[in-house]
């Protein structure tokens, strides 16, 4: 992800897999089981469940909905999920942090096609933002009996 020191324009503020991702009542956002890598013993490889959450920081003047997608990317730039949503941003005051929005979005049988490195995208107002890597690896398969 990029640095953004001029105070303008959005970024991704949080990027991550995880296996539980919840608001803590304090209000903070509490992420479990924080993955970077999988194994699996042959391709094409399903992940029955993940969740990928996004914390976006939105410009100042952005106020309404606005769409977006993420795109995951095989290694050799092949598409191989997307996802599509929307986020309401409500404006801050000047006094206040700029606007943020949470994106949880839980992911039900992933299909992974080829081990290697995976990349997660998300287009919005025109910008492509960086999301997650992830990274697939092949194992051996487990000898019978051991």
């Amino acid at each position: 992800m990029g640095l953004r020191r001029n105070g303008r324009g959005m970024r991704v503020l949080t990027a991550a897999l995880c296996d539980h991702a919840a608001d803590s009542p304090s209000g903070k956002l509490d992420l479990r089981g924080v993955f970077h890598d999988l194994y699996a013993p042959g391709f094409p490889a399903r992940q029955g469940r993940m969740i990928l959450v996004l914390v976006l920081e939105w410009d100042r003047g952005d106020d309404g909905r606005y769409d977006f997608r993420i795109d995951v990317r095989d290694p050799a730039g092949n598409l191989t999920l997307s996802v599509d949503g929307y986020s309401e941003v409500s404006p801050r005051p000047a006094d206040r942090p700029p606007p943020r929005t949470r994106l949880v979005m839980p992911l039900e049988d992933v299909v992974f096609p080829v081990s290697g490195t995976y990349e997660f995208d998300l287009k919005v107002k025109g910008q492509l933002l960086e999301g997650p890597t992830l990274h697939l690896v092949e194992t051996e398969e487990p000898e019978a009996g051991g």
